[in-house]
C-alpha cells in the first residue's frame, strides 16, 4: 500500500487536514503521549495548590504562600535556557522517564510532613525544573512520531487537553486537598508522576539520540548556544517567537484576577471565574482554528488573531461588570488561539536536533515575560487606576501585534512552504 501522503495526482501530497484529529488520535505512540501529559500537567496543577495550602496552614502567612506560589514559576524561567537542551544530547524518550521519576522523588520528599520551610521551598524549586527538559523531550519526540498537519492537529489536541486542565484544576485541586489533606495531596501528585514515566516506557519506543551521523557530541553549553542562535538569527522562529510572548500583555488581567474581583464585589468565586475566562476561550478559539480552517489560511491569520487577543483588554475604559470581565477575557482567549498555531509552526520549521532547545527556550521566554508582565502590573496598581493598567496593557499588546503583523505577511508563506516540505519528507 502507498504512502497516504502521496497519493492522487501529485499536486495535494498531504493527508487531508480535517482529518487530521482523527488520524493523530489513531496513532498508539501518540496517545501514550498525551496520557502521559495529561498526567504530569494533572500532578503539576495538584502540587501547585497543595504546596502553597501546605505552607499557608504551616506558617499562617499569606506572603510565604506568595512566596511558594511564586517558586513554582521561577525555575521554568532560569531552566529553559538550561536545561531544554538535554532534549536534543540524550534520547528524548530517555529524558522524559528521567525528568518524571525525579520529579516524583523530589514531591514525594516535600509531603514528608514536619519539613522546615526551607527544605519545602528547596525541595519545590528543584521538583519543577524536570518539567523544562521533560515539556521539550515530549515537543521533540512528537515530530518524529507525527508530522505535518498530524503534529499541528497532537499539538492542538495537547494544548487544549492543558486549557482544560486548568479550568478542572481550578475547581477540583482545592477539593481534593480538602478530602485527603495537603500533605497526602502532594504525596498522590508524586504517584501521577510515576504512573506519567510507566505509561511513556510502555507506549513510546526507544529512539537514538538526535545527534547528526558522523558528528561529535557537542556539549550542552554548544547545544545551548547555537540554539539561541537559530531561533534568534532566523527571521521565521524569531517573529514566531516573538508572536508567543505577546502573552505577557494580554494576560495581564489573569494575574489581576483578586483585585479584578475586589472592585467588582465578587469574592473568590470572581477570581476563579476571570482565572478561568481566558481557557474557557482558548478551547473554543483552539478547537476552530486547527479543526475547521485550513492550514494556509490559519498561518496567515496569526497576525491579525495575534493583535485581536489584545484589543478586548480596550474595553476596561467602559469599568465593565464580572460577567463582561469573564465574557472578554474569553473573547481574548479565543483569539489568541494563535498560540497553537504558531507553536506547531515553530516547531516544524525548527530542524531536528534543535528542536528541543528551540522549544525550551521560547517556553521560558513566555513563562519570563507572563510572570514580568504580571509584576510590573501588580506594582503600577498601587499607585495607578486598575482599569488604566489593563488599558495601557492591552494598548502595548496591540502595538506590539501590529509591529510583528506587518512582516508576517511576507513571512508566513514561507512559514507554509517550509512545513509543507518537512511534512513532505516526514
Amino acid at each position: 500500500m502507498g504512502d497516504p501522503r502521496t497519493a492522487g495526482d501529485g499536486h495535494d501530497v498531504r493527508p487531508d487536514w480535517k482529518r487530521a484529529y482523527t488520524d493523530v488520535m489513531r496513532v498508539p505512540e501518540f496517545r501514550a503521549l498525551w496520557l502521559s501529559h495529561a498526567l504530569s500537567m494533572s500532578g503539576g496543577y495538584l502540587l501547585s495548590i497543595s504546596v502553597v495550602l501546605l505552607v499557608y496552614r504551616q506558617t499562617s502567612s499569606p506572603l510565604a504562600a506568595g512566596v511558594t506560589s511564586a517558586i513554582t514559576f521561577i525555575p521554568q524561567i532560569l531552566a529553559g535556557p538550561l536545561l531544554s537542551g538535554l532534549s536534543d544530547l540524550l534520547p528524548r524518550r530517555r529524558v522524559m522517564l528521567a525528568s518524571d521519576l525525579v520529579r516524583a522523588a523530589l514531591v514525594v520528599g516535600i509531603g514528608i510532613p514536619g519539613l522546615p520551610l526551607w527544605a519545602v521551598w528547596s525541595l519545590l524549586f528543584c521538583s519543577i525544573l524536570p518539567m523544562v527538559p521533560f515539556g521539550a523531550a515530549r515537543a521533540a519526540l512528537m515530530t518524529e512520531i507525527v508530522q505535518g498537519e498530524r503534529y499541528v492537529a497532537g499539538s492542538a489536541i495537547i494544548n487544549l487537553t492543558s486549557h482544560l486542565g486548568t479550568l478542572v484544576g481550578l475547581v477540583a485541586g482545592g477539593a481534593v486537598v480538602a478530602l485527603v489533606g495537603p500533605n497526602n495531596a502532594v504525596m498522590i501528585n508524586g504517584a501521577t508522576f510515576v504512573v506519567s514515566a510507566l505509561i511513556v516506557r510502555l507506549g513510546v519506543r526507544a529512539r537514538p539520540a538526535p545527534v547528526p551521523d558522523g558528528a561529535a557530541r557537542p556539549t550542552l553549553w554548544q547545544v545551548t548556544r547555537d540554539g539561541a542562535r537559530l531561533v534568534f538569527g532566523d527571521a521565521r522562529l524569531r517573529t514566531l517567537a516573538l508572536f508567543a510572548w505577546l502573552a505577557g500583555f494580554y494576560m495581564v488581567p489573569f494575574g489581576l484576577a483578586g483585585p479584578l474581583s475586589d472592585k467588582a464585589g465578587a469574592g473568590a468565586v470572581g477570581t476563579g471565574l476571570i482565572m478561568a475566562g481566558p481557557s474557557m476561550g482558548a478551547l473554543v478559539g483552539g478547537f476552530v482554528l486547527t479543526r475547521l480552517i485550513a492550514p494556509g489560511t490559519r498561518i496567515r491569520l496569526v497576525g491579525p488573531l495575534a493583535v485581536g487577543g489584545s484589543v478586548p483588554l480596550l474595553a476596561w475604559l467602559a469599568d465593565p461588570p464580572l460577567w463582561a470581565m469573564v465574557a472578554l477575557l474569553a473573547l481574548s482567549g479565543a483569539l489568541a488561539s494563535y498560540q497553537l498555531v504558531a507553536n506547531a509552526a515553530f516547531v516544524l520549521c525548527v530542524p531536528a536536533v534543535g528542536r528541543g532547545l528551540a522549544f525550551g527556550l521560547v517556553a521560558a521566554g513566555l513563562q519570563a515575560v507572563q510572570g514580568v508582565g504580571i509584576a510590573v502590573a501588580s506594582l503600577l496598581v498601587e499607585v495607578v487606576d486598575l482599569d488604566a493598567v489593563i488599558v495601557c496593557s492591552g494598548g502595548l499588546g496591540i502595538a506590539g501585534a501590529l509591529l510583528l503583523a506587518v512582516p508576517w505577511t511576507r513571512l508566513a508563506p514561507q512559514v507554509t512552504e517550509l512545513m509543507d516540505g518537512r511534512d513532505r519528507s516526514g
